[in-house]
């Protein structure tokens, strides 16, 4: 399968990122960061209709590599995909991520934040990054499992799937 529109998602501090920067550098597909569309300075959050349409919009390109969660929207991009990537990733490693990310980026945004969102860690995303499995997970292996056949999906659960998946991208671009 050629893959032309690709979703990575997983909980905070999984890698998404990183992973689809990744992808895009292997297959020069375009790059989206939701993260670095949705916040505004100051971490303000971009407004609900707008960001529907953003997504909708963002959606309907005709390739990309696109990583972040945003339940809102997910379906949007499940949709719109060809490719789904979920980074299944045990909790208290993607704690540790998020804390080491922190350390790494104090009192500065990160390269796929925009300018003004110095890098934070709050007591609310910690608990939703603890209560993924539980919470989020299970939704999104359903929601997954439905569309399983008529595209392709990813689920990679350590540094082992993800640097096979990676290995296999020249014959999956073609």
């Amino acid at each position: 399968m050629r893959m032309r529109k690709v979703l990575v998602i997983g909980p905070g501090g999984a890698g998404k990122t990183t992973l689809a920067m990744r992808i895009a550098e292997a297959t020069g597909l375009p790059l989206i960061h939701l993260d670095s569309l949705y916040w505004r300075p100051g971490w303000q959050p971009t407004q609900a209709a707008e960001w529907d349409d953003l997504v909708s919009q963002l959606s309907s390109q005709p390739s990309w590599v696109m990583d972040g969660n945003y339940g809102g929207t997910l379906d949007v991009r499940i949709a719109a995909a060809d490719t789904i990537i979920f980074l299944d990733w045990p909790r208290l490693r993607c704690i540790w991520r998020v804390v080491r990310r922190r350390v790494q980026f104090t009192d500065r945004s990160r390269p796929s934040m925009p300018a003004g969102c110095p890098e934070r860690l709050t007591v609310e995303f910690l608990r939703w990054i603890w209560d993924y499995p539980r919470r989020r997970r299970p939704g999104i292996l359903e929601r997954l499992e439905r569309v399983r056949g008529h595209k392709h999906v990813a689920v990679l659960r350590n540094r082992a799937d993800v640097r096979a998946f990676l290995d296999g991208l020249g014959s999956d671009t073609g």
